[in-house]
């Protein structure tokens, strides 16, 4: 029961940042914004998570995994009201903002939540976590197929009150483990692996969410990016669980070079069937990525030292998440969606340059 309710909030947070893909169209035909607009706005989100995560991971470390739910729900739902009753783009940030700060507390809400519940079991189950955020990132952007910019969100609204009664029937385990930090643990080869893995998967994401949808819609309607956005999910949730059967590092490394050849073919072409195999290797990239990211941290800091290293390890990807629609939008504007497969890219060059050529001991 409680791993269940625990899933059900990681893809409600799913659903909260992906719901905003489908959606960037019509935001941009309403209020004028391009793509380097659209690409901030959807890296406000981001922005808000990097001041979020350090807050949570307080909490957490004080409190509990629960104590985090309620205040992190209702900074999202605040957020939902800015983009219901306006259609400004002065209201639009700020809103986008605070719904980062509360995703950033309902994920490591939920993480925790896991570690304190299922010792000796977590990266199996992390795994499964994952998949629940691939749901949550199937049901953003069907939420985006109602339509318009006030209806995905009110929608999104509901949901975020239902979650409130998912948190008060979780409660709190009877017996809570304590989580230490350690700062030795952020210098260590595995973690700086596992950081420059979970960047080439933000980055992917925040391309694909940022400037993207605006290329898309050469072609294809609001209610078709949508199914577009959906079924990219199904491949990535299905990849995440697939991962956690294999070790890590080679996971790692084969989503970086899937989600770096998806953005470049997705950027580069036109045509709606190359979309469909963009998208669709996007997914399997953002899903063997981060599943063998979080891999690599579990197994090179372990789960008695975790706290700081996954507040850390989170920001690393709120970086990613807020430079790539930040960049993608740029190098869109300035040079073509047929450039975007550089910003993936650097990340690429990047996990090459931190890869040991030894593996990593734990330490």
């Amino acid at each position: 029961m409680a791993y269940a309710a625990l899933l059900a909030l990681a893809a409600l947070d799913a659903a909260g940042y992906s719901v905003i893909a489908p959606v960037i169209p019509e935001i941009g035909e309403r209020t004028g914004a391009g793509p380097a607009v659209a690409g901030a706005l959807v890296a406000a989100f981001a922005l808000g998570q990097l001041g979020g995560f350090p807050l949570a991971g307080r909490v957490v470390s004080r409190r509990g995994a629960v104590a985090v739910f309620g205040g992190s729900l209702a900074l999202v739902a605040v957020g939902d009201l800015g983009f219901i009753l306006t259609e400004r783009l002065e209201v639009f940030f700020p809103a986008r903002l605070l719904q980062g700060v509360g995703a950033a507390g309902l994920w490591l809400g939920v993480v925790f939540g896991v570690l304190e519940r299922f010792p000796g079991q977590e990266y199996r189950r992390l795994t499964g976590v994952l998949a629940a955020y691939s749901v949550g990132g199937i049901a953003g952007p069907g939420i985006a197929a109602a339509g318009g910019i006030a209806a995905p969100f009110a929608i999104h609204l509901a949901l975020v009150g239902a979650a409130a009664g998912v948190v008060l029937a979780l409660g709190s385990p009877r017996e809570r483990p304590a989580f230490a930090s350690d700062r030795a643990a952020l210098l260590t080869p595995g973690f700086r692996l596992a950081s420059a893995g979970v960047l080439i998967v933000a980055l992917g994401l925040g391309v694909l969410d940022g400037p993207l949808p605006l290329h898309f819609a050469i072609e294809l309607s609001q209610a078709e990016i949508a199914g577009l956005y959906v079924g990219g999910s199904i491949v990535l949730g299905v990849a995440s669980a697939a991962a956690g059967s294999f070790r890590p590092g080679p996971m790692l490394w084969l989503g970086a070079l899937a989600t770096t050849a998806g953005i470049a073919l997705a950027g580069a072409t036109g045509a709606v069937p190359l979309w469909l195999a963009a998208v669709a290797l996007v997914g399997v990239g953002l899903g063997l990525g981060e599943a063998g990211a979080l891999g690599i941290l579990l197994q090179h800091v372990g789960v008695e030292r975790i706290v700081l290293a996954m507040v850390v390890w989170s920001q690393v990807w709120a970086v990613g998440y807020l430079v790539g629609p930040s960049v993608a939008g740029a190098v869109a504007e300035g040079l073509g969606f047929a450039a975007l497969g550089v910003v993936p890219a650097a990340g690429l060059l990047l996990l090459a340059a931190v890869t040991p050529r030894r593996p990593a001991t734990r330490g």
